[in-house]
């Protein structure tokens, strides 16, 4: 959702229900709050390809906390642990475990875009703030959004050094391979019950945002649990939000047990895009990621369903790697199990050959999916 380098372009309308006020050029990085920063790192680099790239702590004058900054394409993720006891950081583990705590997103001006949202009813974060070192200046700012996400905007055109003022380069002797990953396709919240149209409403009123789709419970519904969705976007496509909410079923569903488990409401999962989700799903798998299996019947009659696709079959059968359609193209899709010891955060991995949707036609192969693991996990 990023572009290539950061000049400023009019951007095409994908979405023109949008009013696009801010704009939004693409998502800067995801910060994720984690107990231990170091071997988390380490985690995303062997398993998933990460590459280094920046680095903040004792050795750079920080001494509250500790941040790694990994690289994969155009995904910039941080992980930041607290080096003293008590605090935001320690309080946001010892409530959610790890999670994304922000989710940065690239403007052309953070005091504009702080303005615009706060003006409209968002509750301030950070009020804009001018970073500088040797390098340049960033000027970040931020607002609240559900639970204890943020959002932060980041402004960095006049700035040439690796990260952020007050990043090192960080260079180790260990770089794993990447896996093909690109750019952060959309990133899911999980909300209370009746919260959704609340949230969808902030991101609409907010931040120019307008709905591109909607599931309700009979979209997303198995013989045991429900769930509804709305994707909210920007005008130019390159941010999507879609925002869950539990619906009654019969059982507990996966929006409630993240909410049990998160304390609250969250991020629930990060969808990665690649080019060739053969290739990266495994390299994956071969250095130890774990993904949700499908029942080998769901491949029987998928090609009936979604037509003919570039791929053999075979692999994705394999693999478990799902298949949908939309009238745009089509779209393969695999979600992992729980990143983490608590049933909260998971990635998807998606490669899309034309399609624009997310999925739908998987919806009830992919929630039995996810039943299963709750059985394991005594949580239906």
């Amino acid at each position: 959702m990023s572009i290539l380098d950061n000049t400023s372009l009019q951007l095409p309308k994908e979405n023109p229900d949008a009013e696009d006020f801010l704009p939004l050029l693409g998502t800067d990085y995801v910060e994720l709050y984690v107990g231990n920063a170091k071997q988390a790192a380490h985690y995303y680099m062997s398993a998933w390809g990460f590459q280094p790239l920046a680095y903040a702590g004792l050795e750079t004058g920080q001494k509250d906390k500790v941040s790694y900054v990994l690289k994969q394409d155009k995904i910039k993720l941080v992980l930041t642990s607290p080096l003293k006891s008590g605090g935001e950081i320690n309080e946001h583990l010892n409530r959610h475990g790890d999670g994304v705590k922000a989710i940065a997103l690239w403007v052309d001006d953070a005091t504009k875009s702080h303005y615009e949202t706060t003006t409209r009813g968002a509750e301030s974060y950070l009020e804009p703030r001018s970073l500088r070192d040797q390098d340049g200046e960033v000027v970040v700012s931020g607002i609240h959004t559900y639970g204890e996400t943020v959002h932060l905007f980041v402004e960095r055109s006049g700035y040439k050094g690796v990260f952020l003022p007050g990043f090192i380069k960080w260079d180790p002797f260990y770089k794993a391979s990447d896996v093909g990953l690109k750019y952060i396709d959309h990133m899911v919240g999980n909300v209370g019950w009746n919260e959704m149209d609340k949230w969808c409403k902030f991101y609409e009123e907010v931040m120019g945002f307008a709905q591109l789709i909607s599931f309700d419970d009979k979209d997303i519904s198995t013989e045991y649990t429900a769930l509804m969705s709305k994707v909210m976007s920007n005008g130019n496509g390159r941010i999507k939000f879609p925002i869950n909410e539990p619906a009654k079923g019969k059982r507990k569903s996966q929006i409630e047990e993240y909410i049990e488990f998160y304390n609250g409401a969250g991020v629930q999962h990060m969808a990665m895009a690649t080019d060739n989700i053969i290739e990266t799903v495994t390299a994956l798998r071969n250095r130890g990621v774990e993904f949700l299996k499908v029942p080998a019947n769901y491949y029987e009659d998928v090609l009936d369903r979604v037509g003919e696709i570039d791929e053999d079959l075979m692999p994705l059968k394999e693999l478990s790697i799902l298949i949908d359609r939309d009238d745009e193209g089509y779209l393969l899709q695999i979600f992992t199990k729980p990143i983490l010891d608590r049933p909260t955060l998971f990635i998807e991995i998606i490669q899309r050959k034309g399609a624009k949707s997310f999925g739908k036609g998987n919806f009830k192969a992919l929630f039995e999916a996810i039943e299963r693991e709750q059985q394991l996990r005594g949580t239906l």
